[in-house]
């Protein structure tokens, strides 16, 4: 008896791109129910979302341990170009860190951390964890912060984020604030913002490390060449961005964004010396949301 004719191949998904099976099946053997192919329809557009959510997730995590390794090959002297691990951003920037002044920021950065009085922040690995956990197609939204916390274990490559178990910057509180006013979330435990890089909002410090206590201590050593130059390719390359731009420093970046084809939303800084010179109620998060939404997007889950 001549064997069956092989199943067609079912379309593949967002979710077959970005996940692998936990274990490869012999040739021939029968695929388990739970791996047969569902369609999109058969789920709420809640269940897309948070499975879309987890996904990118699971990819961000997948980079973070991959720059993870090359970090510690490189015994703390990676090269900021090996560290950039998300292909889409590499793509994206086309060699940017291999310009002169990237090579020169490489080596300062480099020499600080071997050689420098105080220790740098954050880790190596997490340098780029602002582009590696938010692909450039995936970006919708852009949080624009300054440079890295200086305090022991609070940087972690994401503007005002810190990791759980890290108390919570005045910053980040009056965030947390704003968006219980605006969209009556429920203030988190904790201060960990990755839930919304994997959801497209990239959180990008302008300078993207720094000495130990010492604020600004890597300004003006070529990040802002380099961030600036992530800004511009956003806005060259992308349309209907949401820009939050908070405060002096980040609005000082609007000369680098399409108005015609993005969206800015200004207010004061949220710390404590200025949230209430119109940082509270700026509603910029419900506004975010409204924008997605009239472009046809997925409403960023603000929600921790």
């Amino acid at each position: 008896m001549p064997p069956s004719p092989p199943t067609p191949t079912a379309p593949k998904t967002i979710a077959d791109f970005f996940t692998r099976p936990a274990k490869r099946l012999r040739a021939g053997a029968p695929a388990p129910a739970s791996a047969s192919f569902s369609s999109a329809s058969s789920l709420s557009p809640e269940q897309r979302r948070r499975a879309d959510t987890n996904l990118a997730l699971a990819r961000a995590r997948r980079n973070l341990r991959l720059a993870e390794s090359k970090a510690k090959a490189s015994g703390g002297a990676a090269k900021l170009e090996e560290l950039l691990v998300e292909e889409t951003w590499v793509e994206a920037l086309d060699g940017e860190l291999r310009k002169p002044y990237a090579l020169e920021l490489c080596r300062f950065v480099t020499h600080e951390r071997l050689h420098g009085p105080l220790p740098v922040y954050p880790p190596q690995h997490l340098v780029f964890h602002a582009l590696n956990a938010t692909p450039f197609d995936r970006v919708k939204a852009v949080i624009i912060g300054q440079d890295p916390y200086h305090g022991p274990g609070q940087a972690m490559g994401l503007s005002f984020s810190v990791p759980e178990g890290i108390k919570k910057p005045s910053s980040l509180g009056n965030i947390f604030k704003e968006l219980e006013k605006d969209l009556g979330c429920t203030v988190p435990s904790h201060g960990n913002l990755e839930r919304w890089a994997v959801q497209g909002v990239l959180m990008l410090n302008t300078v993207l490390t720094v000495r130990e206590h010492q604020a600004n201590s890597h300004a003006k050593k070529g990040w802002e060449e380099f961030t600036d130059a992530v800004i511009k390719t956003m806005s060259q390359k992308k349309s209907g961005l949401v820009f939050l731009l908070w405060g002096n420093s980040a609005q000082s970046k609007i000369r680098l964004i399409d108005e015609t084809k993005h969206h800015i939303l200004k207010s004061a800084h949220p710390s404590g010396l200025s949230a209430n010179r119109g940082f509270f109620g700026c509603r910029h998060f419900s506004k975010t949301n409204q924008i997605l939404e009239k472009l046809g997007l997925s409403a960023i889950d603000w929600q921790l």
